[in-house]
């Protein structure tokens, strides 16, 4: 702020201390904004690495169960093309202390057997149950991968926010205020010697 272009008056004073005030109010409230969101990415990213976990044994067991299958069912491929593509994901938003983070569902959670039970054996059941929880598993992690990435990017913006109040314009009208307040006590030192030396003239 250019302090050349302020009058030093009570007026503005008043004025530039009103800001001053709710630009450090704003400060606090983008400092807090920005723990909570770290706090939320933080917690979130500690689910994402179980979850992957999670994933990664599952499709273990998934892939050994069928290839266990392939070898006593032969090639289960036609039996895999005959199970549906998933087409009942629902994605909604909440916020988060003004965040858009998705929230992912899935309409039908529970296992639909559509395959013919006489022409399989229990290893591709325990397979397909598997693959059926990974795709589960992944629904959840898509949802929290987008929180993070959404989170971290509103994360980034509020520093940049509070580093601009904190850094630029706080410091201004703080050194703004400095001046004005100076001026004006100069101003009335100016005036008490003027009438003190009125007053001695008239004795």
């Amino acid at each position: 702020m250019n302090q050349s272009n302020i009058a030093p008056t009570k007026g503005n004073l008043l004025n530039i201390k009103r800001t001053l005030s709710l630009s450090q109010l704003g400060f606090d409230l983008l400092d807090k904004k920005r723990n909570i969101l770290i706090r939320e990415m933080m917690l979130l990213i500690d689910k994402a690495k179980q979850i992957k976990d999670e994933i990664e044994s599952t499709y273990s067991s998934a892939y050994l169960s069928l290839q266990k299958a392939n070898i006593a069912l032969g090639v289960c491929e036609d039996i895999a093309n005959g199970i549906s593509i998933e087409e009942g994901i629902e994605i909604s938003l909440k916020s988060v202390m003004g965040v858009d983070i998705p929230s992912v569902d899935i309409k039908n959670k529970d296992v639909d057997v559509c395959y013919g039970l006489h022409s399989t054996n229990c290893q591709f059941d325990e397979a397909f149950m598997s693959f059926h929880k990974v795709k589960l598993l992944t629904i959840r992690m898509a949802e929290i991968e987008n929180s993070v990435y959404r989170i971290a990017v509103a994360i980034k913006k509020t520093q940049s926010r509070a580093n601009a109040l904190s850094n630029i314009i706080i410091p201004n009208f703080s050194s703004s205020v400095k001046y004005i307040t100076d001026a004006l006590e100069e101003k009335e030192r100016e005036e008490f010697s003027r009438m003190k030396v009125l007053k001695n003239k008239k004795v």
